[in-house]
């Protein structure tokens, strides 16, 4: 296993360095540090191979078979659809004398496992006897399948299936030949424990293409779709940046897909069609908050939006060190925590990514869907992460007997990427929700969430009949000065946005079927409110919000503890 030359073609002028992942499996594998490879993460993709003096694009097999392992003498290759097969040396290995007499390849997971053991502990033998020494290679595709983790319910059969494939890596008459295994999943949470907590494993991430792969392919692929690609005139860095956290088959089958109807890629189309893609490729786990309002659509909050832009301008200038790694939005229901998150959308200038439910009923399934949200993020580069109704989404440390342990490993693997020092700068969460109480206290402390802003009601009637006053001035209606007056006593205390939306509402349904004035119509309606949430639970919300604010700044004045 060397490090290969980049590749170049003069048509493309594509110049394909290798990627970082595999200068890092390289440098494992010569010091002698790791022989068996955990290569997760995006290993369904199409990628560039740098094949000395070209450059195609093909599978994570191909990279391995033509990129790392050319000089090996045998390549053998596992997967639970094709049975066990010689990708390379089928001379070599037809010498064997276990193949010799039985040459039908097994195609059984414990079959096939044993097999490769025998075949590799044969080769082993040779060179110890220095007879012969054979360079082998094995891939184990879609390893997940072949030896599950919690979900295949480690029986008495994985477990050892598994413990067999971890000798590879150990037993000292494997490590002290050319050997090199590769098993190939997705997410290390589907692959079985025995094997991902090997430490004699090398785990090896492969990551989304950046914008530089994206260029490069673009480049690469540009002969084969002018008329895709006819728009771009060459110059593809645009649309390589656009569409950053998109896998490189789906950009490819866009390609593809564009060529046939003869349509260019066109620069204003790309923003649209990176939320598609992405959102696909996630399988709906993630979607992207589109907002055309902005911070100053927020009605009212004058200290966090001053806050808030303040952050905005930070990131433009690219001054990190003051960037919050998180916000956790708290306030009773209705308040528009929410709505707060879009108004930043809308004037971030930086996908705002909303995490949806990525808890699944199978075991083992919840922990993958994350990795492959931790994984989309990373590749965006910058971005802000919303999860709404924090208190339920995010776990908990001590996840009592209910579910398995589901809740706590999901909690430590949120701990974990919410406190990465690296992603500060590149990663800012944004948490809402109206019980922050029940949000694990180490999720929230500094390092995690550092800024923790209350969001409130209104609280005097001036603040409610201004709020009320904009959200119908938004439907074309607005009050005269003179009906505040008239209108004082009936505002109710406490009013939040999402009731006065529904008031606002109701007045202008009154105004137009009912031919009253702006003030009858608001009279009528006030006079017949009810709170749609109950005071003592209003207040409760309103106390937690208080005791959780970063900066007592943030709260009213109303509200703030008593010296």
């Amino acid at each position: 296993m060397t490090d290969p030359v980049p590749a170049k073609t003069a048509e493309t002028a594509v110049s394909i360095p290798l990627p970082d992942w595999a200068r890092q499996l390289i440098a494992l594998y010569e010091s002698n540090a790791a022989n068996q490879f955990i290569l997760h993460g995006n290993v369904g993709d199409r990628m560039l191979l740098p094949l000395g003096d070209k450059a195609e694009l093909g599978s994570l097999t191909d990279f391995l078979l033509h990129v790392l392992l050319p000089r090996f003498d045998v390549v053998l290759s596992y997967d639970l659809g094709n049975g066990l097969r010689v990708e390379k040396g089928g001379e070599i290995f037809s010498q064997w004398p276990q193949f010799k007499d039985s040459p039908q390849l097994p195609s059984g997971p414990r079959e096939a496992i044993e097999a490769l053991t025998h075949y590799f502990r044969y080769c082993g033998n040779l060179a110890r006897l220095k007879t012969q020494r054979i360079h082998v290679g094995c891939i184990l595709r879609a390893a997940d399948l072949v030896l599950p983790g919690l979900a295949g319910g480690l029986s008495y059969e994985l477990n050892a299936m598994a413990l067999q494939v971890r000798d590879w890596s150990t037993e000292t008459i494997l490590t002290e030949q050319p050997l090199a295994t590769f098993l190939l999943t997705e997410n290390l949470h589907d692959l079985h424990p025995h094997l991902v907590n090997n430490n004699r494993a090398g785990l090896i991430r492969i990551p989304l293409p950046s914008a530089e792969d994206l260029r490069q392919a673009f480049a690469l692929m540009a002969p084969s779709y002018p008329a895709a690609l006819g728009a771009q005139e060459g110059a593809y860095e645009g649309a390589a940046r656009q569409l950053v956290g998109a896998t490189l088959a789906s950009v490819e089958g866009l390609l593809k897909t564009r060529e046939h109807a003869r349509e260019p890629l066109k620069p204003e189309d790309l923003a649209q069609l990176k939320k598609q893609i992405v959102e696909k490729d996630c399988n709906g786990l993630i979607e992207f908050v589109e907002s055309k309002q902005t911070l100053d659509d927020l009605y009212g909050q004058e200290k966090i939006k001053q806050w808030l832009k303040q952050d905005l301008e930070l990131w433009r200038r690219n001054d990190l060190q003051a960037l919050p790694m998180g916000y956790l939005l708290c306030g009773p229901v209705g308040t528009g925590k929410t709505f707060m998150v879009y108004c930043l959308a809308g004037q971030a200038g930086v996908p705002v990514v909303k995490i949806k439910n990525f808890r699944d009923k199978w075991v083992g399934s919840s922990e993958g869907n994350l990795e492959t949200i931790f994984r989309l993020l990373h590749a965006l580069g910058r971005c802000f992460v919303f999860i709404d109704e924090a208190d339920q989404a995010l776990g908990r440390r001590d996840s009592g007997t209910g579910d398995s342990g589901v809740s706590g490993r999901l909690y430590s693997m949120m701990a974990e990427e919410m406190g990465d020092p690296g992603n500060r700068g590149r990663i800012i969460w944004i948490l809402a929700s109206s019980r922050p109480d029940l949000i694990e206290v180490d999720l929230k402390r500094p390092g995690r969430v550092d800024v923790k802003i209350p969001v409130f009601p209104t609280t005097t009637p001036e603040e409610g009949f201004a709020l009320l006053g904009a959200l119908c001035r938004r439907r074309g209606l607005s009050f005269h000065p003179s009906d505040f007056d008239a209108l004082k006593p009936m505002i109710p205390a406490w009013l939040t946005p999402g009731a006065a939306e529904t008031l606002a509402v109701k007045i202008y349904r009154m105004v137009r079927t009912q031919d009253k004035t702006l003030a009858e119509a608001a009279r009528a309606c006030l006079q017949d409110y009810q709170n749609p949430v109950p005071p003592e639970v209003m207040e409760f919300q309103i106390q937690l919000a208080v005791r959780e604010a970063s900066d007592l700044e943030f709260v009213p004045a109303c509200f703030r503890p008593k010296a």
